[in-house]
């Protein structure tokens, strides 16, 4: 992670801290100052550092130090620990996104709980470019797709996934933007997609 792409996941904390103080509900969540805390501490980290110095959340132990102290049991301390992470890996995703790289964020376990959490902040809608992004991943075996790892990807992501993976097979030369009318037809039909893929299983390359 970049200092610029840090510098925006703070910017979204602390914008989503704001407006979520102006709900009694939501004003008393303790994950949002660890979340907070801990974007700011990796700004400050990388601003202290050299230039094009870079930042892995996976590497960081703030947040388990600070769910360390938690005095709640060892089952909730995990479920809260887990949360933090989820929400700090979707802070970085939508900083990301914002700078219009989401396509450079390598995949790793823990995406289809973070997709998730997107679809939950943006009041149920669907992010179709985050699903884009996962299909992708998914069909070309990218990061943490190079095994099996669907887990909590939807039916339509799975049969983009499917249906773009075939089409690449049958023309390999063809640049993913060419394909982009695989994503449009998987949202609207996606049972009649994924049919497609297992059909054109059966195909050869052209030679």
């Amino acid at each position: 992670m970049t200092a610029d792409a840090a510098a925006a996941a703070l910017g979204v904390a602390r914008f989503d801290a704001r407006q979520n103080s102006r709900f009694e509900d939501l004003a008393d969540d303790e994950r949002e100052p660890a979340e907070l805390g801990e974007w700011e501490r990796i700004v400050q980290l990388l601003a202290d550092a050299p230039p094009g110095t870079g930042y892995d959340p996976d590497t960081g132990d703030v947040v388990r130090a600070e769910l360390a102290a938690d005095n709640a049991a060892a089952a909730r301390e995990a479920e809260l620990r887990e949360a933090v992470q989820i929400a700090v890996h979707a802070y970085e995703l939508q900083a990301l996104r914002e700078l219009g790289a989401l396509e450079q964020a390598e995949p790793r376990e823990g995406d289809e709980a973070v997709r998730l959490e997107l679809t939950r902040r943006a009041g149920g809608y669907v992010q179709d470019d985050v699903d884009t992004w996962l299909a992708r991943n998914l069909a070309t075996h990218r990061g943490h797709y190079r095994g099996p790892a669907a887990g909590l990807l939807t039916p339509p992501v799975l049969a983009y996934a499917a249906l773009l993976a075939e089409l690449r097979r049958l023309v390999p030369n063809a640049g993913i933007d060419e394909l982009a009318f695989a994503a449009r037809l998987t949202t609207t039909e996606p049972e009649a997609a994924g049919d497609l893929a297992k059909l054109l299983t059966h195909a050869r390359p052209a030679r």
